[in-house]
C-alpha cells in the first residue's frame, strides 16, 4: 500500500480519466448499465445452447457470511403463521371462515435482513467521495428515508445481458487466490485468451477468485472486510475501455484487500462513484465455474435483477446464468 500525496494523485487522475458524470445525461441514475440496450440483450440469447440454468446466488439464511460487522447480520426468517398453529387450532383470523374446523389453514412469514448481507448489488448511492455520489449528486440526498437519487430501484429490469465468467484460479492452476492477491489487467487478458472469450460493450463480467468456496465452511472475517483477493484498482481503465456494464465477484467487496492505496475501497471510489459501474458482491460462482470448465462455454445469458426497493442502497438478487 502506498501513502500520501502519490495515492491521492493516482485516485484523482483515475477519476479525471474514467468519470462518466454527465456522459449519459445530467439526470442519469444507471451509470454503466446504459451500455445494455436491445442489441446486447438480443445477442445474449445466442449464449443459450443447452437450456440449462445455473444459480450464482448464495442462500439467504442464518448460515451466511455475516458476523455483525458494520451492523450487518445474516437473514432471519420469522413465522407469522405456521402449520403447527393450524394443527393446534389456533388459526381463525376471520371467525368462522376458515381454520382447522373447516379444513383450511395457511403459513406466512417475514424476513429481517440488511440489503447487503449476501449476493447483492450496490446501488450508485452506496459510496460517497468529496461529499458527492454518482453523477455529482450530494450525499445529503441520502437521508433517513433512503436515497432520493441513485437508489437501487434504478437498476430494476436493467440487469439482463450477456455474462462472461473469467476463472482466475483455473488460469493459475490453484484452488483459490490467496488473500491480498490483486487481479490485474494481465490476468483478465490471459483468462480471456485461455477461455476463448472476448469481453465487450454491455457485458456483465463475473470474476471468480475461489475465496467464497474456501471460506464457506468457516466464514471468519469474510463478511466484514477482512483480507481477500480481488480486482486491482488498476483494472478500472480496462473495464472502462471495454464498456463493461457490471462486474461481480465471489468476495465481500470485489476489490483486493488490503487495498492497494491509502484510501478505503478505492475501486469503489473510482468505479462506483465516478464511473457509475454496477458492482455485485458475494456471488456464488462454483457451480457456473464447474459447468464452464466441463464444456468450455464461458459466456451465458445473465439475468440478475435487483428488487425495486425505492431508495435502497443495495439489494439481494437471484442471479442466473442461462446456458
Amino acid at each position: 500500500m502506498g501513502t500520501g500525496d502519490a495515492d491521492e494523485d493516482l485516485i484523482r487522475s483515475l477519476i479525471a480519466r474514467l468519470s462518466n458524470w454527465g456522459r449519459f445525461g445530467a439526470d442519469d441514475q444507471r451509470g454503466t448499465l446504459n451500455h445494455i440496450g436491445p442489441e446486447q440483450i438480443l445477442a445474449a440469447k445466442d449464449c443459450i445452447r443447452s437450456g440449462s440454468v445455473v444459480s450464482m446466488t448464495l442462500p439467504y439464511d442464518s448460515a451466511g457470511p455475516q458476523i455483525g460487522g458494520i451492523g450487518r447480520n445474516n437473514p432471519q426468517l420469522f413465522m407469522l403463521a405456521s402449520g403447527t398453529d393450524y394443527l393446534a387450532g389456533r388459526q381463525d383470523p376471520l371467525p368462522g371462515a376458515w381454520g382447522a374446523a373447516r379444513g383450511m389453514g395457511y403459513a406466512d412469514d417475514y424476513l429481517v435482513m440488511p440489503t447487503q448481507v449476501g449476493t447483492q448489488w450496490d446501488s450508485l448511492a452506496h459510496v460517497f467521495f468529496d461529499g458527492k455520489m454518482y453523477n455529482g449528486r450530494s450525499a445529503s440526498e441520502v437521508g433517513t428515508q433512503g436515497a432520493a437519487h441513485n437508489g437501487i430501484e434504478n437498476y430494476h429490469a436493467k440487469l439482463v445481458t450477456r455474462g462472461v465468467l473469467l476463472d482466475i484460479p483455473r488460469l493459475l492452476d490453484v484452488d483459490c487466490l490467496e488473500p491480498g492477491t490483486a487481479i490485474t489487467i494481465e490476468h483478465l487478458d490471459a483468462a480471456c485468451e485461455r477461455q476463448g472469450v472476448q469481453v465487450g460493450t454491455g457485458d456483465a463480467l463475473v470474476v471468480r477468485t475461489g475465496f467464497l468456496e474456501q471460506r464457506r465452511r468457516d466464514w471468519g472475517d469474510f463478511g466484514r472486510g477482512g483480507d481477500a483477493p480481488g480486482l486491482s484498482l488498476h483494472t478500472l481503465p480496462w473495464l472502462h475501455e471495454h464498456e463493461v456494464a457490471a462486474v461481480a465477484t465471489d468476495t465481500w467487496g470485489v476489490e483486493v484487500r488490503p487495498n492497494e492505496v491509502a484510501f478505503f475501497q478505492p475501486f469503489h471510489i473510482v468505479g462506483l462513484t465516478h464511473m457509475g459501474l454496477a458492482i455485485g458482491e458475494i456471488f456464488d460462482l462454483e457451480a457456473i465455474a464447474d459447468a464452464s470448465a466441463a464444456d468450455g462455454q464461458y459466456d451465458f445469458f445473465f439475468s440478475a435483477d435487483p428488487l425495486p426497493l425505492t431508495g435502497g442502497i443495495g439489494s439481494p438478487v437471484s442471479a442466473l446464468a442461462i446456458r
